[in-house]
Order: structure tokens, then sequence, then C-alpha cells
């Protein structure tokens, strides 16, 4: 099958799986609400919780506080740190590999060569195009217009995180490559003339943070209902994946340069949104006198 045919066909597959996955959900909101209810019931009334309750009380109601959705410090911070932890985790255990010269990196090697093996001219023309959407040029427009949208909204805080994602996001690309200092793949000099490092990928780490900040902005805001909600997730999330495709196709990075940006990217896009919604919520929660 042509490759740029296949690319194609596996979002379709993709787009078709969570629709069907969010139909699924839908039909079934309702008794998946209730098992995990009746789930919980029976934690909390379990002998375990009852005897930590009561013997660490200070260390339960720390632990509770975490996960309450109002507190400014909650759920939120909560979900926000377990998704950085993750992504730190992840961005650590490649970059080991990667500089160990682990199995990982034969991998690498094998995906670049089948992937140029069967590489055409007009599936590289579409995944060029496909890769322009996470340029430098691409993300400057995109922070530069959110900034005068957020800045005409006078919403400081999420102004603040918008600033914060796209200028740490190109900080820290920078910043990495040049620790890390891994020779991009002999066939990136046919498109890339400029000598630049290869670990992690800007622009799948760009695209990450890029696309992944803008749908939290356009979430926010949206007065659609959660369908309107689902799709704009869903569209950023199938650009993030068609971007860092087309730099494995392109041959300008390997497998774990894009799996090294993507870590990278949640780990500074989930700080950057978790210290957003922190900052909502204390606005809100604090005393007005």
């Amino acid at each position: 099958m042509h490759p740029a045919l296949l690319a194609g066909l596996l979002l379709a597959l993709i787009v078709i799986g969570l629709a069907l996955l969010w139909r699924w959900f839908v039909r079934h909101r309702s008794a998946l609400v209730r098992r995990i209810q009746v789930g919980w019931l029976h934690l909390r009334r379990s002998a375990a919780l009852k005897w930590l309750r009561h013997r660490y009380p200070q260390l339960w109601k720390f632990t509770a506080a975490r996960f309450a959705r109002g507190e400014y410090l909650g759920l939120h911070l909560t979900l926000g740190l377990a998704i950085s932890v993750l992504g730190l985790w992840l961005f650590g255990a490649i970059t080991e590999d990667v500089l160990n010269k682990d199995p990982l990196t034969q991998f690498d090697v094998t995906v670049l060569e089948t992937l140029h093996r069967h590489a055409t001219p007009a599936g590289t023309a579409l995944f060029i195009a496909i890769s322009r959407l996470g340029s430098p040029l691409t993300m400057t427009i995109i922070a530069l217009g959110g900034l005068l949208l957020l800045a005409r909204r006078r919403d400081g805080i999420v102004l603040s995180g918008w600033v914060a994602a796209f200028a740490g996001a190109l900080v820290l690309d920078n910043w990495l490559k040049l620790v890390i200092r891994r020779p991009r793949p002999t066939y990136a000099a046919a498109l890339i003339h400029d000598a630049t490092w290869s670990f992690p990928s800007g622009h799948a780490m760009g695209a990450l943070v890029g696309y992944g900040m803008l749908a939290y902005v356009l979430v926010l805001f949206a007065k659609g209902d959660y369908r309107t909600r689902i799709a704009i997730v869903a569209a950023a999330a199938l650009t993030i994946i068609a971007i860092g495709v087309s730099r494995l196709y392109l041959g300008v990075h390997y497998f774990s340069d894009v799996m090294g940006g993507y870590a990278a990217g949640m780990l500074w896009l989930s700080a950057c949104i978790s210290g957003v919604e922190v900052a909502r919520r204390w606005r809100v929660l604090r005393p007005t006198s």
C-alpha cells in the first residue's frame, strides 16, 4: 500500500475509533457513573481505609483535599502533577536509551530505513505540507494570534499561561538539543541545510504544547456543548500525531526523537495548564476583603 495512503488510512481509523469510543461512552455513561459511585462507596467503607482515616487523620485530610474538585490546590493540581511526572519519567527513560544506545536506537534505524525505502515523491510532498503545521513559523503565528486575542479579552491568568507555554517550549527544546547533542539522521540533509541537533523533535514538542494549549483555551472559552469540545480536542490530537508521523516519514528525526519531544511537551503543557487552573480557582476562592 502507498505509504501516504496508509498514513491517511491510519488517521481515518483513529478518528473512527475515537468516534465509536465516544458513542459507547455516551450510551453507557450513566451505568459507568453508577458503578464508579458504588465502587467508591465500597472502598470508603473498607476496613483498611477506616483504619487509615483514624490512624492518620491529618494525612487523610490532606489527601482528600488533593482530590476535591472545588479546591484550588485540589483535583486539577493532582492530575497535572501526575501527568507531569509521567512525562518526566517517559522523557528520562527515552533519553537514557538514546545516550546508552540501547535497543530503542536499533528500532529507530529500522523505522527510518523502512519508511525511506517506501517513500515516494507524492508522499514526501504531502508530509512536507503536514510538517509545516508544526514549523517555528506556524507556531509563532499561532502564539502571536493567541496573544492578541487573549490580551483583548483581558484575562491575565490565561494570557500568562499562554506566553509561558510557547516561550518555555522554545527554550526547553533548544536547551535539550544542546545538552544531548544527538546528530540527525543522514537523510535529513536533503531537507535541512542548517546543522541542528535531532533530540528531541522540536516539531513534536512544539506541536503538542502549541496545539494542546490552543485546544485548552478553545475548550475553556467554548460556548458549545460537549461534542464541540470533544471535536476540538480530537482535531488537536490528530494534528499532533500527523506532525510527528511527518517527521519520521521525511527522515529528519528518529522515532525516539519524536517520542522524546512528545514526552517533554506533555510535561511542560501539563505544568502550564495546571498553573493556569490553580491561579483561576485561587482567584475565585480568595476572600474579597
